[in-house]
Protein backbone atom coordinates (compact mmCIF):
# COMPACT_ATOMS: atom_id res chain seq x y z
CA UNK A 1 0.00 0.00 0.00
CA UNK A 2 1.84 3.25 -1.07
CA UNK A 3 1.53 6.84 -0.27
CA UNK A 4 2.73 6.80 3.61
CA UNK A 5 6.16 4.83 3.71
CA UNK A 6 4.82 3.95 6.87
CA UNK A 7 1.52 2.44 7.10
CA UNK A 8 -0.74 1.47 9.72
CA UNK A 9 -2.10 1.82 5.39
CA UNK A 10 -1.26 2.01 6.93
CA UNK A 11 -0.53 1.69 10.53
CA UNK A 12 3.35 1.63 11.28
CA UNK A 13 6.25 2.31 13.68
CA UNK A 14 8.75 4.54 12.68
CA UNK A 15 11.95 3.27 13.17
CA UNK A 16 15.03 4.14 12.16
CA UNK A 17 17.28 0.66 12.65
CA UNK A 18 20.87 0.32 11.44
CA UNK A 19 22.26 -1.83 13.77
CA UNK A 20 22.99 -5.51 12.10
CA UNK A 21 20.72 -7.86 12.41
CA UNK A 22 23.73 -10.10 14.09
CA UNK A 23 23.49 -7.62 16.72
CA UNK A 24 19.93 -7.99 17.28
CA UNK A 25 20.04 -11.55 18.29
CA UNK A 26 20.52 -13.04 21.39
CA UNK A 27 23.63 -15.59 22.40
CA UNK A 28 22.10 -19.11 22.56
CA UNK A 29 23.83 -21.69 24.77
CA UNK A 30 24.81 -24.45 22.31
CA UNK A 31 24.04 -27.61 22.71
CA UNK A 32 25.25 -31.27 21.07
CA UNK A 33 22.31 -32.04 18.47
CA UNK A 34 21.39 -34.89 20.04
CA UNK A 35 20.90 -33.05 23.75
CA UNK A 36 18.05 -31.07 22.10
CA UNK A 37 14.67 -31.81 21.58
CA UNK A 38 13.31 -33.51 18.61
CA UNK A 39 10.71 -30.37 17.83
CA UNK A 40 13.48 -27.97 18.59
CA UNK A 41 15.67 -29.75 15.80
CA UNK A 42 13.05 -29.84 12.95
CA UNK A 43 13.07 -25.81 13.97
CA UNK A 44 16.64 -24.99 13.35
CA UNK A 45 17.26 -22.77 10.38
CA UNK A 46 18.48 -23.74 6.92
CA UNK A 47 22.66 -24.50 7.41
CA UNK A 48 25.35 -22.29 6.25
CA UNK A 49 26.36 -24.77 3.85
CA UNK A 50 22.23 -24.77 2.33
CA UNK A 51 21.68 -20.93 2.28
CA UNK A 52 25.38 -20.27 0.49
CA UNK A 53 24.41 -22.82 -2.11
CA UNK A 54 21.12 -20.47 -2.78
CA UNK A 55 23.17 -17.50 -2.72
CA UNK A 56 25.30 -19.23 -5.67
CA UNK A 57 22.12 -19.55 -7.25
CA UNK A 58 21.42 -15.72 -7.13
CA UNK A 59 24.62 -14.97 -8.68
CA UNK A 60 24.43 -17.20 -11.03
CA UNK A 61 21.59 -16.18 -12.80
CA UNK A 62 22.83 -12.64 -11.91
CA UNK A 63 25.86 -12.83 -14.32
CA UNK A 64 23.76 -14.70 -17.11
CA UNK A 65 21.74 -11.79 -17.15
CA UNK A 66 24.95 -9.30 -17.39
CA UNK A 67 26.16 -11.25 -19.80
CA UNK A 68 23.54 -12.69 -21.88
CA UNK A 69 20.34 -10.26 -21.59
CA UNK A 70 19.06 -8.69 -24.99
CA UNK A 71 19.63 -5.27 -23.75
CA UNK A 72 22.27 -4.02 -20.92
CA UNK A 73 21.18 -3.43 -17.24
CA UNK A 74 23.43 -1.89 -14.39
CA UNK A 75 24.41 -4.10 -11.44
CA UNK A 76 21.79 -1.03 -9.09
CA UNK A 77 19.23 -1.52 -11.07
CA UNK A 78 18.93 -5.18 -11.19
CA UNK A 79 20.06 -6.01 -7.53
CA UNK A 80 17.52 -3.42 -6.32
CA UNK A 81 14.86 -5.34 -8.17
CA UNK A 82 15.77 -8.44 -6.86
CA UNK A 83 15.66 -7.25 -3.30
CA UNK A 84 12.39 -5.39 -3.49
CA UNK A 85 10.62 -9.17 -5.01
CA UNK A 86 11.71 -10.19 -2.07
CA UNK A 87 10.17 -8.39 0.17
CA UNK A 88 7.13 -7.56 -2.17
CA UNK A 89 7.02 -11.67 -2.35
CA UNK A 90 6.56 -11.46 1.15
CA UNK A 91 2.64 -9.56 1.78
CA UNK A 92 1.41 -6.76 -0.48
CA UNK A 93 2.72 -4.27 2.15
CA UNK A 94 6.50 -5.09 2.19
CA UNK A 95 8.70 -3.14 -0.47
CA UNK A 96 12.09 -1.70 -1.52
CA UNK A 97 12.68 2.18 -1.43
CA UNK A 98 15.50 3.57 -3.04
CA UNK A 99 17.21 6.96 -1.89
CA UNK A 100 14.39 8.97 -4.07
CA UNK A 101 11.53 6.77 -3.04
CA UNK A 102 12.78 7.20 0.98
CA UNK A 103 12.82 11.01 0.44
CA UNK A 104 9.54 10.81 -1.13
CA UNK A 105 7.92 9.26 1.47
CA UNK A 106 9.50 11.18 4.07
CA UNK A 107 7.58 14.51 2.56
CA UNK A 108 4.47 12.69 2.29
CA UNK A 109 4.70 11.78 6.05
CA UNK A 110 4.65 15.54 6.34
CA UNK A 111 1.54 15.69 4.81
CA UNK A 112 2.81 17.22 1.25
CA UNK A 113 3.63 15.68 -1.88
CA UNK A 114 3.29 15.34 -5.88
CA UNK A 115 0.90 13.10 -7.18
CA UNK A 116 -2.72 12.29 -8.12
CA UNK A 117 -3.76 11.31 -4.62
CA UNK A 118 -4.55 8.04 -4.29
CA UNK A 119 -3.70 5.61 -1.60
CA UNK A 120 -3.31 1.97 -3.52
CA UNK A 121 -2.25 -1.29 -3.31
CA UNK A 122 -1.39 -4.50 -5.26
CA UNK A 123 -4.39 -7.38 -5.62
CA UNK A 124 -4.23 -10.10 -8.47
CA UNK A 125 -1.56 -8.27 -10.50
CA UNK A 126 -3.51 -4.79 -10.73
CA UNK A 127 -3.65 -1.77 -8.86
CA UNK A 128 -6.08 -1.40 -6.68
CA UNK A 129 -7.23 1.63 -5.25
CA UNK A 130 -8.25 1.56 -1.17
CA UNK A 131 -8.98 4.96 -1.24
CA UNK A 132 -8.97 8.52 -2.69
CA UNK A 133 -7.66 11.58 -0.77
CA UNK A 134 -10.23 14.67 -0.09
CA UNK A 135 -9.69 17.71 -2.07
CA UNK A 136 -6.94 16.07 -4.69
CA UNK A 137 -7.05 15.04 -8.77
CA UNK A 138 -8.50 11.54 -7.38
CA UNK A 139 -11.40 12.60 -5.59
CA UNK A 140 -12.54 15.17 -7.86
CA UNK A 141 -12.43 12.84 -10.86
CA UNK A 142 -15.04 10.50 -9.08
CA UNK A 143 -12.51 7.24 -8.26
CA UNK A 144 -13.53 5.12 -5.47
CA UNK A 145 -12.27 2.59 -3.19
CA UNK A 146 -12.21 -0.92 -4.76
CA UNK A 147 -11.39 0.70 -7.99
CA UNK A 148 -8.59 -1.32 -10.20
CA UNK A 149 -6.59 0.72 -12.32
CA UNK A 150 -5.70 -2.02 -15.53
CA UNK A 151 -3.94 0.30 -17.60
CA UNK A 152 -1.34 3.75 -17.16
CA UNK A 153 -1.25 6.03 -20.35
CA UNK A 154 -2.71 2.70 -22.46
CA UNK A 155 0.31 0.82 -20.77
CA UNK A 156 -1.12 -2.47 -18.60
CA UNK A 157 0.13 -2.35 -15.07
CA UNK A 158 0.20 -6.21 -15.25
CA UNK A 159 3.77 -7.31 -14.99
CA UNK A 160 4.62 -3.97 -13.21
CA UNK A 161 5.49 -3.72 -9.42
CA UNK A 162 3.53 -1.80 -7.04
CA UNK A 163 6.59 0.72 -6.50
CA UNK A 164 6.60 0.70 -10.43
CA UNK A 165 3.05 1.65 -11.21
CA UNK A 166 3.12 4.44 -8.63
CA UNK A 167 5.95 5.85 -10.57
CA UNK A 168 4.43 5.93 -13.74
CA UNK A 169 1.48 7.92 -11.63
CA UNK A 170 4.31 10.35 -10.82
CA UNK A 171 5.41 13.17 -13.11
CA UNK A 172 5.27 17.49 -13.70
CA UNK A 173 2.61 19.03 -12.06
CA UNK A 174 0.48 20.02 -14.49
CA UNK A 175 0.28 17.13 -17.11
CA UNK A 176 -2.15 15.04 -17.73
CA UNK A 177 -2.45 11.12 -16.91
CA UNK A 178 -4.73 8.77 -18.37
CA UNK A 179 -6.03 5.60 -15.92
CA UNK A 180 -7.98 3.16 -17.00
CA UNK A 181 -10.81 1.81 -14.93
CA UNK A 182 -12.25 -1.44 -13.62
CA UNK A 183 -15.26 -1.15 -11.86
CA UNK A 184 -17.64 -3.48 -10.52
CA UNK A 185 -20.94 -3.29 -12.50
CA UNK A 186 -19.70 -1.32 -15.39
CA UNK A 187 -17.70 -1.69 -18.19
CA UNK A 188 -13.69 -0.53 -18.11
CA UNK A 189 -13.83 3.39 -18.72
CA UNK A 190 -10.74 5.80 -19.02
CA UNK A 191 -9.70 8.98 -16.45
CA UNK A 192 -7.47 11.57 -17.60
CA UNK A 193 -6.47 13.54 -14.62
CA UNK A 194 -3.69 16.25 -14.26
CA UNK A 195 -0.72 15.84 -11.22
CA UNK A 196 -0.74 17.86 -8.75
CA UNK A 197 0.82 19.08 -5.61
CA UNK A 198 -0.90 17.17 -2.79
CA UNK A 199 -1.17 19.24 -0.05
CA UNK A 200 -3.25 17.19 2.83
CA UNK A 201 -5.30 19.50 5.38
CA UNK A 202 -5.81 16.01 7.79
CA UNK A 203 -8.34 17.19 9.76
CA UNK A 204 -11.11 19.42 9.20
CA UNK A 205 -14.63 20.59 11.03
CA UNK A 206 -17.82 22.35 11.16
CA UNK A 207 -20.79 21.83 13.13
CA UNK A 208 -24.29 20.60 12.24
CA UNK A 209 -26.97 22.62 13.11
CA UNK A 210 -25.85 24.29 16.46
CA UNK A 211 -25.42 21.20 18.69
CA UNK A 212 -23.22 18.53 17.13
CA UNK A 213 -19.65 18.52 16.24
CA UNK A 214 -18.26 16.88 12.71
CA UNK A 215 -14.77 16.36 12.36
CA UNK A 216 -13.45 14.51 9.62
CA UNK A 217 -9.53 13.30 9.38
CA UNK A 218 -8.66 12.02 5.81
CA UNK A 219 -4.97 10.37 6.73
CA UNK A 220 -3.24 10.14 9.81
CA UNK A 221 0.03 12.49 9.53
CA UNK A 222 1.73 13.87 11.70
CA UNK A 223 -0.74 16.40 12.00
CA UNK A 224 -3.46 14.48 12.61
CA UNK A 225 -3.66 14.81 16.52
CA UNK A 226 -3.07 17.87 16.80
CA UNK A 227 -6.08 18.98 14.27
CA UNK A 228 -8.07 17.19 16.28
CA UNK A 229 -7.43 19.04 19.26
CA UNK A 230 -7.50 22.44 17.21
CA UNK A 231 -10.75 21.08 15.90
CA UNK A 232 -12.60 20.58 19.28
CA UNK A 233 -11.47 23.01 20.36
CA UNK A 234 -12.66 25.71 17.62
CA UNK A 235 -16.00 23.38 17.88
CA UNK A 236 -16.40 24.35 21.10
CA UNK A 237 -16.23 27.89 20.98
CA UNK A 238 -18.93 28.02 17.89
CA UNK A 239 -21.47 26.33 19.99
CA UNK A 240 -21.47 28.46 22.77
CA UNK A 241 -20.02 25.09 24.69
CA UNK A 242 -23.23 23.53 24.38
CA UNK A 243 -22.31 20.42 21.88
CA UNK A 244 -24.75 17.96 21.95
CA UNK A 245 -22.24 15.26 20.40
CA UNK A 246 -19.36 14.31 17.95
CA UNK A 247 -19.15 12.97 14.46
CA UNK A 248 -15.52 11.33 13.58
CA UNK A 249 -15.64 10.68 10.02
CA UNK A 250 -13.24 8.24 9.20
CA UNK A 251 -14.30 7.24 5.73
CA UNK A 252 -11.80 7.05 2.57
CA UNK A 253 -9.16 7.49 5.87
CA UNK A 254 -6.39 5.04 4.60
CA UNK A 255 -4.14 5.14 7.56
CA UNK A 256 -1.38 6.79 8.22
CA UNK A 257 1.56 6.71 11.52
CA UNK A 258 0.75 4.04 14.76
CA UNK A 259 1.61 6.83 17.19
CA UNK A 260 -1.02 9.40 15.45
CA UNK A 261 -3.52 7.06 15.66
CA UNK A 262 -3.10 6.27 19.27
CA UNK A 263 -2.83 9.88 20.11
CA UNK A 264 -6.28 10.58 18.20
CA UNK A 265 -7.64 7.42 19.96
CA UNK A 266 -6.63 9.24 23.47
CA UNK A 267 -8.30 12.01 22.31
CA UNK A 268 -11.72 10.41 23.45
CA UNK A 269 -10.75 7.89 25.90
CA UNK A 270 -10.02 8.28 29.54
CA UNK A 271 -8.00 4.76 29.98
CA UNK A 272 -7.68 1.51 28.81
CA UNK A 273 -5.75 -0.36 26.21
CA UNK A 274 -5.83 1.48 22.87
CA UNK A 275 -4.07 -1.38 20.64
CA UNK A 276 -1.36 -3.71 20.89
CA UNK A 277 1.19 -5.23 18.40
CA UNK A 278 2.72 -8.89 18.64
CA UNK A 279 5.84 -9.73 16.42
CA UNK A 280 6.92 -12.74 15.60
CA UNK A 281 9.21 -13.27 18.98
CA UNK A 282 7.33 -12.80 22.11
CA UNK A 283 9.54 -10.08 23.27
CA UNK A 284 8.24 -7.68 20.21
CA UNK A 285 5.07 -7.53 21.47
CA UNK A 286 3.74 -4.00 22.53
CA UNK A 287 0.93 -2.35 23.92
CA UNK A 288 -0.46 1.35 24.16
CA UNK A 289 -2.25 2.92 26.83
CA UNK A 290 -4.96 5.99 26.32
CA UNK A 291 -3.93 8.32 29.94
CA UNK A 292 -6.01 9.22 32.46
CA UNK A 293 -7.75 12.67 31.72
CA UNK A 294 -7.45 11.96 27.86
CA UNK A 295 -10.81 13.07 26.78
CA UNK A 296 -11.26 16.13 25.38
CA UNK A 297 -14.63 15.78 24.76
CA UNK A 298 -15.83 15.76 28.32
CA UNK A 299 -17.81 12.47 27.11
CA UNK A 300 -19.87 13.41 24.84
CA UNK A 301 -21.92 10.96 23.28
CA UNK A 302 -20.21 10.28 19.94
CA UNK A 303 -20.67 7.93 16.30
CA UNK A 304 -17.71 7.46 13.94
CA UNK A 305 -18.26 6.95 10.70
CA UNK A 306 -16.38 4.00 8.09
CA UNK A 307 -16.66 2.10 5.14
CA UNK A 308 -14.37 0.11 2.80
CA UNK A 309 -11.86 2.66 2.89
CA UNK A 310 -11.48 2.99 5.75
CA UNK A 311 -7.88 1.40 6.77
CA UNK A 312 -5.34 0.44 9.39
CA UNK A 313 -4.38 3.22 11.60
CA UNK A 314 -8.51 4.64 10.76
CA UNK A 315 -9.37 0.90 12.07
CA UNK A 316 -7.07 1.65 15.30
CA UNK A 317 -9.06 4.57 15.74
CA UNK A 318 -12.77 2.98 15.38
CA UNK A 319 -11.93 -0.38 16.79
CA UNK A 320 -10.84 1.19 20.22
CA UNK A 321 -13.46 3.41 20.64
CA UNK A 322 -15.97 0.27 19.89
CA UNK A 323 -14.30 -1.71 22.01
CA UNK A 324 -15.04 0.80 25.22
CA UNK A 325 -17.84 1.65 24.38
CA UNK A 326 -16.56 4.64 23.62
CA UNK A 327 -18.66 5.61 20.38
CA UNK A 328 -21.45 3.81 18.06
CA UNK A 329 -19.73 2.71 14.33
CA UNK A 330 -21.94 3.72 11.60
CA UNK A 331 -21.34 2.92 8.11
CA UNK A 332 -20.37 -0.25 6.22
CA UNK A 333 -17.42 -2.30 6.89
CA UNK A 334 -13.50 -1.35 7.07
CA UNK A 335 -10.50 -2.42 4.76
CA UNK A 336 -9.23 -5.01 7.03
CA UNK A 337 -5.62 -4.39 7.15
CA UNK A 338 -4.48 -5.71 10.68
CA UNK A 339 -0.08 -5.10 10.15
CA UNK A 340 2.21 -2.96 11.08
CA UNK A 341 5.02 -1.88 8.68
CA UNK A 342 8.43 -0.46 9.98
CA UNK A 343 10.95 1.57 7.56
CA UNK A 344 14.63 -0.04 8.41
CA UNK A 345 17.02 2.79 6.73
CA UNK A 346 19.98 1.26 4.54
CA UNK A 347 22.43 3.70 4.86
CA UNK A 348 23.54 4.74 1.29
CA UNK A 349 20.87 2.72 -0.18
CA UNK A 350 17.44 4.36 0.79
CA UNK A 351 15.26 1.82 3.46
CA UNK A 352 12.98 -1.31 3.40
CA UNK A 353 9.24 -1.41 4.53
CA UNK A 354 9.05 -4.18 5.96
CA UNK A 355 5.99 -5.86 8.04
CA UNK A 356 7.25 -6.47 11.32
CA UNK A 357 3.87 -7.40 13.55
CA UNK A 358 -0.35 -7.74 13.42
CA UNK A 359 -1.86 -5.08 15.63
CA UNK A 360 -4.80 -6.34 17.85
CA UNK A 361 -7.96 -3.82 19.51
CA UNK A 362 -8.29 -3.75 23.06
CA UNK A 363 -10.90 -7.17 23.30
CA UNK A 364 -7.96 -8.95 21.43
CA UNK A 365 -9.69 -8.89 18.07
CA UNK A 366 -7.21 -9.04 14.66
CA UNK A 367 -9.20 -7.27 12.06
CA UNK A 368 -6.57 -8.63 9.14
CA UNK A 369 -8.76 -9.59 6.16
CA UNK A 370 -11.90 -9.26 8.03
CA UNK A 371 -12.11 -5.37 8.76
CA UNK A 372 -14.43 -3.84 11.64
CA UNK A 373 -18.53 -4.66 11.25
CA UNK A 374 -19.81 -1.48 12.35
CA UNK A 375 -22.55 -1.17 14.98
CA UNK A 376 -24.87 -0.12 12.71
CA UNK A 377 -25.05 -1.01 8.87
CA UNK A 378 -25.77 2.46 6.57
CA UNK A 379 -24.86 1.99 3.16
CA UNK A 380 -24.49 5.40 0.80
CA UNK A 381 -27.57 6.54 -0.20
CA UNK A 382 -29.04 9.71 -2.12
CA UNK A 383 -31.47 11.63 0.53
CA UNK A 384 -34.69 13.27 -1.41
CA UNK A 385 -37.49 14.79 0.15
CA UNK A 386 -41.01 13.45 -1.87
CA UNK A 387 -43.12 15.34 -3.45
CA UNK A 388 -45.99 13.83 -1.67
CA UNK A 389 -49.93 15.03 -2.25
CA UNK A 390 -51.24 17.02 -0.02
CA UNK A 391 -53.67 15.36 2.12
CA UNK A 392 -56.80 16.37 4.23
CA UNK A 393 -55.76 16.76 8.32
CA UNK A 394 -58.39 17.90 10.67
CA UNK A 395 -57.79 21.81 10.44
CA UNK A 396 -59.02 21.13 6.79
CA UNK A 397 -62.77 19.94 7.61
CA UNK A 398 -65.85 21.99 8.07
CA UNK A 399 -66.73 23.04 11.04
CA UNK A 400 -63.17 21.67 12.66
CA UNK A 401 -62.60 23.50 16.40
CA UNK A 402 -59.76 25.44 16.59
CA UNK A 403 -56.51 25.60 18.72
CA UNK A 404 -56.35 27.98 21.04
CA UNK A 405 -53.05 27.47 21.65
CA UNK A 406 -50.87 30.58 21.28
CA UNK A 407 -48.20 28.93 18.95
CA UNK A 408 -51.12 28.35 16.39
CA UNK A 409 -50.80 31.99 15.40
CA UNK A 410 -47.80 31.28 14.32
CA UNK A 411 -48.68 28.30 12.49
CA UNK A 412 -49.25 29.73 9.10
CA UNK A 413 -45.78 30.76 8.50
CA UNK A 414 -43.68 27.73 9.70
CA UNK A 415 -41.51 26.14 7.19
CA UNK A 416 -42.09 22.73 6.07
CA UNK A 417 -40.77 19.79 8.03
CA UNK A 418 -37.97 18.82 5.66
CA UNK A 419 -35.26 15.89 6.99
CA UNK A 420 -31.77 17.19 7.97
CA UNK A 421 -29.30 17.30 5.09
CA UNK A 422 -32.17 17.67 2.22
CA UNK A 423 -33.79 20.26 -0.19
CA UNK A 424 -37.14 19.84 -1.42
CA UNK A 425 -37.17 17.89 -4.55
CA UNK A 426 -37.09 20.45 -7.13
CA UNK A 427 -33.98 22.48 -5.69
CA UNK A 428 -32.35 19.08 -5.08
CA UNK A 429 -28.87 18.50 -7.42
CA UNK A 430 -28.22 15.03 -8.60
CA UNK A 431 -26.17 13.02 -6.38
CA UNK A 432 -22.06 13.24 -6.61
CA UNK A 433 -19.45 10.88 -6.15
CA UNK A 434 -18.99 9.47 -2.67
CA UNK A 435 -15.78 11.23 -2.09
CA UNK A 436 -17.22 14.54 -2.64
CA UNK A 437 -20.82 14.20 -0.50
CA UNK A 438 -18.31 13.64 2.38
CA UNK A 439 -19.11 15.80 5.12
CA UNK A 440 -21.94 17.89 2.95
CA UNK A 441 -25.85 17.89 3.10
CA UNK A 442 -26.29 15.47 0.57
CA UNK A 443 -24.11 13.00 3.10
CA UNK A 444 -27.09 10.21 4.06
CA UNK A 445 -24.63 8.53 6.55
CA UNK A 446 -23.69 11.62 8.10
CA UNK A 447 -27.16 12.63 8.15
CA UNK A 448 -28.36 9.40 9.81
CA UNK A 449 -25.15 10.14 12.25
CA UNK A 450 -26.48 13.40 13.03
CA UNK A 451 -29.82 12.49 13.79
CA UNK A 452 -28.86 9.74 16.39
CA UNK A 453 -26.72 12.03 18.18
CA UNK A 454 -29.72 14.78 18.40
CA UNK A 455 -31.98 11.54 19.45
CA UNK A 456 -29.67 10.87 22.18
CA UNK A 457 -29.78 14.22 23.60
CA UNK A 458 -33.59 14.24 23.41
CA UNK A 459 -33.65 10.78 25.72
CA UNK A 460 -31.10 12.38 27.67
CA UNK A 461 -32.72 15.68 28.53
CA UNK A 462 -36.09 14.01 29.31
CA UNK A 463 -34.11 11.55 31.79
CA UNK A 464 -32.63 14.60 33.49
CA UNK A 465 -36.55 15.91 34.47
Amino acid sequence: MKRFGLTAACAATLAWLIAPAAAQQQQQQQQPPAQQPQQQQQQQPQSSSDTYRELDLFGEVFERIRADYVEEVSDQQLIEAAINGMLSSLDPHSSYMNAKNFRDMQVQVRGEFGGLGLEVTMDNGVVKIVSPIDDTPAAKAGLKPGDFITAIDGEPVMGLSLNDAVEHMRGPIDSPIKLTIRRQGRDPFDVTLKRAVIKIQSVKSHLEGNDIGYIRISSFNDQADSGVKAAMKTLKQQSGGHLSGIVLDLRNNPGGLLDEAVAVSNDFLDKGEIVSTRGRRAEDAARYDAKAGGDITGGLPMVVLINGGSASASEIVSGALQDHHRAVLLGTRSFGKGSVQTIIQLPGHGAMRLTTARYYTPSGRSIQAKGIEPDIVVPPAKIEAINAPKGLHEADLRGALKNTDAVAKQQGAAKPNVPPGTQPAEHQEPLAVEANVLGTAEDYQLARAVDMLRGVAVFNAKAGN
